[in-house]
């Protein structure tokens, strides 16, 4: 696993991704990684000109490249349903989905349309829904691995069932560390799950260390001391949002990515590095609060996992 790189992808002609929030970042890395190995790549994103920007310069790379764009808003359950409809209709099955798209630290609380805590309903909610709408073009793949973004975060994060959304008591990190480590339990939960009905997919886990993207602007802004910090630790802690990738694009493709698997840089504190297993809180191996997360989700989206039928 040492110095593991794009190259040690292996050929993925005949698959087909999905990546949320691909239009930047490590969406965007991750998708062009998958695309220039072979794979019919469909990039989501909230902003159709940015997508097309990306599907662009993609194709720049990769004249060859299979990829299309289509508009996914994850705060959004009305447009996760209506995604997953348009991706039903138009392909026979799905091998990777990659839960990548998120929020982060939003200094004043916002919730989504559907009225959940911003944070938790667009990183972890969304990617719920999706990845149960799925389903059943998943299990139809070749191999199928669904991957969950999580976060360092996830170290200090705790679910608060007594309040998930944040409605009495609202802290930006605590609601990015707690959407992070839903993510982290819903990804070990799926593989149980799976193990135990018998739906045939790989679901793991990655994070990018600190990787050099717009997500700590887009969320805190520039001017607050997470900011700060960033900026100090930048030049000798952070790598770019291609290496950032790579622990995502290993989970997804290596033949050594294991099962409930998380990984992460193998640098100091996973800042940085080469992909490897990483660190997971006891949190995040609390099985029957994973169960209870599990079950609460269903209810809140009122999205239910059927291995059978069709999108919905």
């Amino acid at each position: 696993m040492t110095d593991w790189s794009t190259a040690d992808i292996p050929p993925l002609n005949g698959k087909t991704a999905v990546v949320t929030g691909a239009t930047g970042g490590l969406g965007y890395e991750t998708a062009l990684a998958l695309a220039g190995a072979g794979a019919e790549v469909v990039l989501t994103g909230r902003n159709d000109a940015t997508g097309q920007n990306a599907i662009q310069r993609i194709r720049s790379r990769f004249p060859n490249a299979k990829v299309s764009y289509e508009t996914l808003d994850l705060a959004r359950l009305a447009s996760v349903a209506d995604f997953a409809r348009r991706f039903c209709a138009a392909h026979a099955s799905l091998d990777l989905l990659i839960n990548n798209a998120g929020v982060m630290a939003l200094p004043m609380r916002q919730v989504t349309s559907d009225g959940f805590e911003m944070q938790f309903g667009t990183n972890y909610l969304g990617h719920y829904a999706l990845t149960a709408h799925l389903l059943p073009w998943l299990r139809r793949g070749d191999a199928p691995r669904v991957v969950n973004l999580s976060s360092l975060a996830h170290r200090a994060g705790a679910i608060n069932f007594d309040d998930l959304q944040g409605a009495r008591s609202y802290s930006p990190m605590k609601a990015y560390s707690q959407s992070k480590l839903a993510m982290l339990m819903f990804a070990l939960e799926l593989q149980r799950r799976s193990d135990a009905a018998g739906w045939g997919l790989m679901s793991n886990a990655a994070h990018p260390g600190y990787a050099r993207t717009d997500l700590i602007a887009k969320g805190p802004g520039t001017s607050g001391l997470l900011w700060q910090i960033s900026k100090l630790l930048q030049p000798f802690a952070s790598q770019s949002a291609a290496e950032g990738a790579l622990p995502t694009l290993f989970a997804a493709t290596s033949p050594e990515a294991k099962p409930a698997g998380y990984y992460g840089p193998n640098g100091l504190y996973e800042l940085k590095g080469a992909p490897a297993p990483a660190k997971i809180m006891p949190r995040a191996k609390d099985a029957p609060a994973s169960a209870r997360l599990w079950d609460v989700s269903a209810t809140l989206t009122g999205v239910s996992f059927d291995p059978v039928a069709a999108a919905a």
